[in-house]
C-alpha cells in the first residue's frame, strides 16, 4: 500500500506528493537510468531533452519490470537535468508526467538542475525506488 500525503500549510505541487508512506517490506532501488540505447549510446541529437527523456522512460520501465514492479509502485523519484534553465527542467518534468511512467511522479519526487551527468552529451537521468511488498 502506498499513501500520498500533502500536509496542510505546504505549497501546492505540480503533480507529486510531499510525503509518501509505504508499508512494503521490500524495496527496489533503481540505479540512475540514463538516456542510453542497448549499445550504450546517448540517444538523440546533442542536447535533445525530449529524445533523452523518452529513452530514460523506456529504460526505467524495463528496470522496474525486471524487479516485478511498475510505475504505480514507485515511492520516490529523483530527476536530474544537466541545466540551470528552469524552462528545460520544466520540459523534462512535463515529458515524464505525460509518459507511461507518469504514476511514478505522483509520489515523493525531486527535480534537480545539475552541472553535468556521467556520459558525454547526457542531459537527463532518473533514479527510482519502488515498493515490492513481501517476498514471494
Amino acid at each position: 500500500m502506498i499513501e500520498r500525503l500533502d500536509p496542510p500549510g505546504l505549497h501546492a505541487t505540480p503533480g507529486y506528493s510531499h510525503v509518501t508512506v509505504s508499508d512494503a517490506g521490500r524495496l527496489a532501488h533503481l540505479a540512475g537510468q540514463c538516456p542510453l540505447d542497448r549499445d550504450g549510446n546517448v540517444v538523440g541529437e546533442p542536447g535533445d531533452l525530449v529524445a533523452q527523456t523518452r529513452q530514460v522512460v523506456e529504460n526505467c520501465l524495463r528496470a522496474l519490470a525486471a524487479a516485478g514492479a511498475g510505475p504505480a509502485d514507485v515511492v520516490r523519484s529523483v530527476v536530474y537535468v544537466a541545466s540551470a534553465d528552469t524552462g528545460e527542467l520544466g520540459l523534462v518534468w512535463s515529458e515524464l508526467r505525460a509518459s507511461a511512467l507518469a504514476p511514478a511522479f505522483t509520489t515523493a519526487s525531486t527535480l534537480l538542475g545539475v552541472a553535468a551527468l556521467g556520459f558525454p552529451g547526457q542531459r537527463v537521468e532518473v533514479e527510482l525506488t519502488a515498493a515490492l511488498g513481501p517476498a514471494a
